[in-house]
């Protein structure tokens, strides 16, 4: 199982994973941070994807599954600007390291997964999708008699 990569610039992409770099400190790239971190697990019956999503609220994400793609969404539901106002003027940070916004994920499924018995469970913090897998037909071996 693959990500889709959205990023169709693949110079700066390619850079960005040989230099490590702290990218908090870079301007404009708020939008791969806000990224959680992705762990695959391939099991005999099944996949399992793990996202790092702390701190989020479960109604808000959404699982679609189109053709041969899976996609994770979380929309972030805005304060009233009221209220936020409030909290900016309350707070002023001088480092913001967690800050979870919209976000979207997106994998290649391979074509044995049963895309009609996916579960996903949001707890602690770890969003879970299960993918299971189809059961493999065996192959009948038989002798056929000559006669």
């Amino acid at each position: 199982m693959k990500t889709v990569n959205n990023n169709n610039m693949w110079l700066p992409n390619l850079l960005d994973n040989i230099f490590l770099e702290n990218r908090l400190d870079r301007l404009n790239n708020y939008e791969t941070f806000s990224n959680p971190a992705v762990n695959i697990i391939e099991n005999l019956s099944n996949f399992v994807i793990e996202l790092a999503a702390p701190g989020l609220h479960k109604e808000n994400f959404s699982i679609e599954v189109e053709e041969d793609t899976l996609k994770i969404t979380y929309k972030e539901v805005k304060e009233s600007q009221e209220q936020e106002q409030k909290n900016d003027n309350a707070v002023q940070y001088k480092r913001r390291e967690f800050n979870f916004g919209s976000f979207e994920k997106s994998f290649k499924l391979p074509e044995n997964v049963k895309v009609e018995d996916i579960l996903a469970n949001y707890e602690d913090g770890v969003l879970k999708v299960t993918l299971p897998k189809m059961e493999e037909k065996k192959v009948l071996k038989r002798m056929v008699e000559i006669s």
